[in-house]
Parts: C-alpha cells; structure tokens; sequence
C-alpha cells in the first residue's frame, strides 16, 4: 500500500462538518456563512472585490512592509525561480499586493477607490491556536482618501459586520484606538524611546535589545510580562503629535462618538508593519487567549509612494478569518444552518428519468435539493434526508410516480401535513417549499 501523504504542518483542510476532524477547525459551512455576510456587508459600504496572485516579487515585502519587521526577517517563504532566477514570495499579507496592483494597473486615475479580496496568506511561524502557516485574511482597503471621515466609516463598517456575525451584542469584541501621527513625529518619538531604552538596556529582552536601534517602536508591542512596566513608563508618541495629526485624530474620535461606538484611546497600540501613520486600530477579545487580536489595521499614506506610485493617502484593515471563526465557535453562537431546502428520497434507481427532469427545475426555481444517490431501504434514506437537516422530504415513491406525483413530507415540523404534488408541475409549486 502507498504512503499515505499528509498535509503540511500548519497548513490545514477545510471540510464539511460531517467530516470528523482531529482538532478544532471551523467547518466549510461556517466557512461559507462567513463569506456570504462580508460580501453583503462590504457591498454596502461600496466595496468593490479584487483577486491579487498568492506569489510577489519578493522585494515587494522587504520594501512594504520593512526589512526589520518580524515577517520580513523570519517569516516568510521566500524562493528563487528555478525557471528565470526571481526571488519570490508566498504572500505573507495583502496590502502590499493590493497598492503594487493599484500602481501597476493605474487603478486610481479617475479618483479614490474602495477594495477589498480575501483569501491565502503564509507566514513560516509556530502553528497554535487560532495562528497557522497558510492562514485567511479577509483584507479591505479605501485609496485616495485623505481624511478621517473614511478611517471612520471603515471602522463603523466592522461594526456592522460584527453585528451580522452575532459578535457585537455580547460585547466580545472591543475597539482599540491611536494615532502613529507623521513620520517627522514619529522621528521625535523615535529618539526619545532609544535615549530612554538605552537608560534601561539592561531590563531589555533579546528581541527587545536587536530592535532598540532598528525598530523601537516594536519595543512597545512587546508581550514579555518583565518588561511591561518598563514599557508603561516610556515616552508617548501621542506627547509628540503636532496640531494637524491630533485633528485628523479628534476628526476619528468625533465621528466614532456621534455613532455611538465605545473604544479605548491605547497609547501603546503599534501595528506590525513599518507603513502605517496617524489613525491605527485594533479589535480585541478576551476569549481567545493570548491571540486576543481579531482584526487590525489603520493608514498608510506612505506606502503607495514607496511602492513607486504616485503620491496617495490610503487606509485599511486586515482580519484573521480562522481566529474570527474560531471566536464565533467558542461563542457558541447561532449560524444558520448550510442545509438543502429538500432531500429527495429515491426507492427505486429506474425512476431517475422522471425524477431528474423535476428536480432541475426545481433548483432552477432556487430550490436546493439533494438527491440520495446509491440505493438503499426508505428507512435509511429517511435517516440521510434527516441527517442532512432539510426541511422537506421528497418521496418519488413506486406508487406515487406511477401516478406522476411526489409526496411532499414535512421533516422539522411535526404538525404539518404530507401533500401530494404533481412531478410535471414541480415549477408551480416550488415556491411552497421556498416559502415555508
């Protein structure tokens, strides 16, 4: 027999639930209600889907996202073409990816646009809870729009996606709130966290002493408990903010507050990558342990230059879609359920000529049916119809389709009675079985 090949550590399969798993992973089902609800949501807001290749020019991350960033130096896949000698990358986030494709294709010519894609990221790490090597983002970006009217909206927008997912009624995610400011008083800020470090090198951890002159700010992001006061009494870039980025700040604040929406202004809050500037955000939940970020991002109005465009303000977000699926699993929260309309019971495989014609049109009427397909007793194929959580049973029983009917049963609600309908008519009274 074969070896049996297996799939690459932290890099996992999305199944249907009725296919048993050895660890927690969110089912396709879940998978779909999740795409279907950011699709309705982001529509709304007038957001335009756009599909980017899973493999970059390598240099495209070193330059985005800063070469003295965690994914830059330690997480990336990175490979040389064997065909033409290129340095590649797995992308690791989409961002990037999204402004080289807005550049390359002169996408913001005729003015702003809002955008958004969803799909694979890699980044070689540690797999755990809710944190895997091949991950999904859903990744959402407004370009060309300068002022926080529409870092705002972007932020509002999450609300409302939370509020179709079940999350916001129950307060399981909060808002997180801060201002990075330009890059000028981010200088500032910069100089006065490396002269206050230095003064304190010796409580530095390692990671904490590699980035002190490289990368301070990520100093602040640290996690490690024995550094957390130190890190409390640094300086705050927000005492370092001139008077247009505490605007563009309080223009954010103004509108979240008018809209009713609770947040913490976090002055430590810092975003992982080298590119972001005033307004950054984080949502945040206690449930899911030490991963207790669920969706992140803020704006960016450097990048699109530093990619070679021309200059354009931008912001956007990224959210973790196994982290997100896992929170709604924890929660236990109602999804509906992704079952047929209609199971259709088969007794006899010779009937498939009379029975398929019916069937067609019914799910050309919008109908979801699922025949039964192999044979087997009616007693076992009412199990599977059950099983399968649909509402109706068809019974193209030998007597009934000897008549050319079908016997319509009611399966979730007791009360209801079995009717018979005609198999040639199965496009009249479809809307039965959609109203129900």
């Amino acid at each position: 027999m074969a070896e049996i090949l297996r799939a690459v550590k932290g890099m996992n399969d999305i199944l249907p639930a009725s296919v048993p798993r050895t660890e927690k992973l969110p089912d396709s089902a879940l998978w779909q209600w999740f795409e279907v609800t950011v699709r309705k949501v982001l529509s709304r807001y007038g957001y335009q889907y756009a599909l980017m290749p899973i493999v970059e020019p390598t240099a495209l991350f070193v330059r985005g996202l800063g070469e003295v960033t965690d994914i830059v130096e330690k997480e990336m896949y990175s490979f040389v073409d064997s065909m033409n000698g290129d340095k590649l990358t797995l992308r690791p986030e989409a961002t990037a990816g999204i402004v080289r494709a807005m550049i390359e294709h002169n996408a913001l010519y005729n003015g702003p646009l809002r955008v958004w894609t969803m799909g694979p990221m890699f980044r070689h790490e540690k797999p755990q809870k809710g944190r895997y090597r091949q991950f999904h983002q859903l990744d959402v970006e407004a370009l060309g729009f300068p002022g926080p009217d529409v870092d705002a909206e972007m932020i509002l927008m999450i609300r409302s996606l939370w509020r179709e997912l079940g999350l916001l009624e129950g307060r399981h995610v909060r808002l997180e709130l801060n201002s990075l400011g330009q890059l000028e008083e981010r200088k500032q800020h910069r100089d006065a966290l490396v002269s206050y470090f230095e003064r304190h090198a010796v409580q530095l951890d390692a990671d904490s002493q590699r980035r002190l002159h490289s990368n301070p700010l990520r100093i602040l992001d640290s996690k490690n408990p024995a550094m957390q006061a130190l890190i409390e009494a640094a300086p705050k870039l927000m005492d370092f903010l001139g008077d247009a980025s505490l605007a563009h700040f309080d223009g954010v604040r103004s509108a979240l507050d008018a809209a009713g929406l609770e947040y913490r202004v976090n002055p430590r809050l810092v975003r992982g990558m080298d590119y972001y500037n005033l307004t950054v955000f984080e949502w945040v939940t206690d449930q899911l342990g030490s991963q207790g970020t669920v969706c992140g991002g803020g704006r960016y109005d450097g990048l699109i230059e530093q990619l070679g465009g021309k200059p354009a303000p931008a912001v956007g977000f990224g959210l973790g879609i196994e982290r997100l699926l896992l929170l709604v699993q924890e929660l236990a929260l109602p999804v509906p359920a992704a079952a047929p309309v209609a199971y259709a019971v088969v007794p006899s495989p010779q009937q498939m000529p009379q029975i398929l014609p019916a069937l067609e049109t019914l799910r050309a009427a919008g109908v979801s049916v699922q025949m039964h397909a192999g044979g087997g007793s009616m007693k076992s194929q009412f199990k599977k119809a059950d099983t399968s959580g649909a509402r109706y049973a068809l019974v193209f029983g030998e007597a009934e389709v000897a008549q050319g009917m079908v016997a319509v049963k009611p399966l979730r609600d007791a009360a209801a009675p079995q009717v018979i309908r005609p198999i040639a008519d199965a496009g009249a009274w479809a809307r039965e079985l959609l109203d129900a």
